[in-house]
């Protein structure tokens, strides 16, 4: 089924492909790495600039027998520092980034599968449908023949499928009437259900997860 789940997907238009998603993935990790190395670079710049700097420090006081006093001093900024410090926050930034684009290109990749496979499942239903209808038309003095015992377990080896891949079927029959989930195409008198509970099914509906993957056919009590 995931070639077919593939092919709808690929239809969408728009819509990246898992290969160039994992393209631009490559591409960011390789951008975070490069600037991991350029703060890696800095640091050691860094820490030699400052030896040599505190050496020279240690000549000139040697050399002039005097301090400066306190008040003279002047406070001088640190060039590869504040290159350090430039390079940290980019390289804080690029992993921020890198990790939001994770985040989003998972949950991009999980919506394009489940349109996929909802598209493929919705075509299965018709083929559960007339499954159901070639049961009910078995005759009763034929329902424990070995035909109709082997279509009876084709048709729950279907549905048990169905189930581990998240459809389930929506009840209808004795429920209020909800248009996000149930699809009236009649009314009828009903001693059964009060008014505006469905009364009958006449195509039954699923579910796929949290969404509807097609409504239930109902006629509502009047």
């Amino acid at each position: 089924m995931s070639k077919e789940v593939k092919k709808d997907v690929n239809k969408e238009s728009g819509k990246k492909t898992a290969k160039e998603l994992q393209q631009e993935v490559a591409e960011k990790a390789k951008q975070v790495a490069d600037a991991a190395n350029k703060v890696a670079e800095a640091a050691e710049e860094e820490a030699a600039a400052a030896e040599s700097a505190e050496a020279g420090a240690e000549g000139a006081e040697n050399g002039e027998g005097e301090k400066k006093g306190l008040f003279g001093k002047k406070e001088k900024k640190n060039p590869f520092k504040e290159k350090f410090e430039e390079m940290q926050d980019k390289y804080l930034r690029q992993v921020a980034e890198f990790e939001n684009f994770r985040k989003r290109t998972d949950k991009e990749k999980s919506q394009m599968f489940d349109q996929g496979a909802s598209n493929v499942l919705e075509k299965i239903l018709p083929v559960v449908d007339n499954f159901e209808r070639g049961l009910a038309a078995v005759p009763e003095e034929e329902k424990n023949s070995a035909f109709a015992d082997g279509m009876n377990m084709i048709y729950k080896q279907l549905m048990k499928q169905m189930e581990d891949l998240g459809v389930t079927p929506i009840e209808a029959v004795g429920k209020e009437f909800d248009p996000n989930f149930h699809n009236a195409v009649m009314q009828v008198e009903s001693e059964e259900v009060e008014e505006g509970f469905v009364a009958q099914e006449l195509q039954k509906g699923y579910m796929y997860h949290d969404t509807v993957l097609r409504h239930s056919m109902v006629a509502v009590a009047k």
